[in-house]
């Protein structure tokens, strides 16, 4: 269930997941720690411009950072992600749920018009077997 303590958590950390570079940057960092520069090198973008995406992903806590020195190193955090999944899956449940009983509804009022129209034609002696 989402409560107005997680709503926000949920909403960063689908805008962060909306973009691909920051996708592939939480990619990358799956497969373990590294530096900012690191992450920058694949992308075809100013450092500046990575360092934007990495403030996102901090904001929406996905990616944790350790300084060393002159060093910044980050990690994938996949607390925030495990709870989104988590609501994904209660709303995809709950939509499914009421699908199937609506899919369910909607057959039985098929039945009955059926069964309703071969009894009309029945008593109109149009129903043939």
């Amino acid at each position: 269930m989402i409560t107005s303590t997680t709503a926000p958590r949920i909403d960063q950390t689908l805008m962060a997941l909306a973009d691909p570079t920051r996708r592939a940057i939480l990619k990358r960092l799956s497969a373990g720690e590294a530096r900012v520069t690191e992450l920058a090198r694949p992308f075809d973008i100013s450092l500046n411009a990575v360092s934007k995406h990495i403030r996102l992903l901090e904001r929406a806590h996905l990616v944790r950072r350790r300084v060393e020195g002159r060093e910044h190193f980050l990690a994938f955090n996949f607390k925030p992600l495990a709870e989104t999944i988590k609501w994904l899956e209660t709303q995809h449940a709950f939509w499914t749920a009421r699908l199937d009983a609506l899919e369910e509804l909607l057959k039985a009022e098929d039945r009955a018009a059926a069964k309703t129209l071969k009894k009309t034609h029945k008593r109109k002696g149009r129903y043939e077997d």
